[in-house]
């Protein structure tokens, strides 16, 4: 009798598990508003060559976006190779979120945006380090051992100021008003509504990286 409850209870169990299948498969669908919305017709972009851009919209005054750039450096490393990441620093017309953006690409053109990017977001989240002046950056700098009057003249450069230009124009023209922004070329935001942690974002990104592979690959069956 026992070993009938037995089989009747596993039986059971599958039972129930092919039930329950397709709807544990539909949740796992992205949901438009909950996941993610589309960008306005007149904010969206042309996508340029063959690339999937995804852009992240950031600040190293923002603790979400610390928190997030140790999962999403590992995430990037391991796209795709028709997806191109780019970082894209915000400042929200705030003098002080310049500095940090204007810190942002001056290490990447001195290369040494690898080794210390990380160090800054903890330096000005978690320790509350002021570098929102050229003043407190440079003397930061020279703290990590890097070339004080060397990093001033990239710092004050002219590419940094035409990236940071480039930065603000894109910021307003998709209309971010919250960091982090995840943005999949050109056409969708990445939404939080249903994410509960920092690598839901990442797999809603997934997604919507799927989702305009395809929408590309129709508009090229329409041409």
């Amino acid at each position: 009798m026992d070993r009938i409850r037995r089989r009747f209870s596993a039986s059971l169990l599958v039972a129930m598990a092919c039930l329950l299948w397709p709807f544990v498969g539909a949740s796992a669908e992205l949901v438009e508003g909950r996941d993610w919305r589309a960008l306005s017709s007149d904010a969206q972009s042309t996508p340029e060559g063959t690339d999937i851009e995804v852009q992240e919209f950031f600040s190293y005054g923002c603790p979400h976006c610390a928190d997030l750039n140790p999962l999403i450096e590992q995430w990037a490393d391991a796209l795709p190779s028709d997806v191109r990441f780019e970082r894209v620093p915000v400042t929200f017309g705030r003098a002080a979120w310049e500095s940090l953006a204007r810190l942002y690409f001056a290490l990447d053109f001195a290369g040494e945006l690898e080794a210390l990017d990380q160090a800054v977001f903890e330096a000005v989240t978690q320790r509350r380090t002021n570098l929102y002046s050229e003043k407190a950056v440079l003397n930061w700098i020279a703290e990590q051992g890097v070339e004080r009057d060397a990093f001033a003249k990239i710092y004050n450069s002219f590419a940094v100021e035409a990236a940071l230009a480039k930065a603000n124009t894109l910021a307003a023209r998709y209309r971010v008003d919250a960091v982090p922004m995840l943005i999949v070329d050109g056409r969708y935001v990445v939404l939080n509504e249903g994410a509960k942690t920092h690598a839901d974002l990442l797999e809603i990104a997934d997604g919507l990286i799927d989702k305009a592979r395809q929408a590309r690959q129709g508009q090229a069956g329409h041409d």
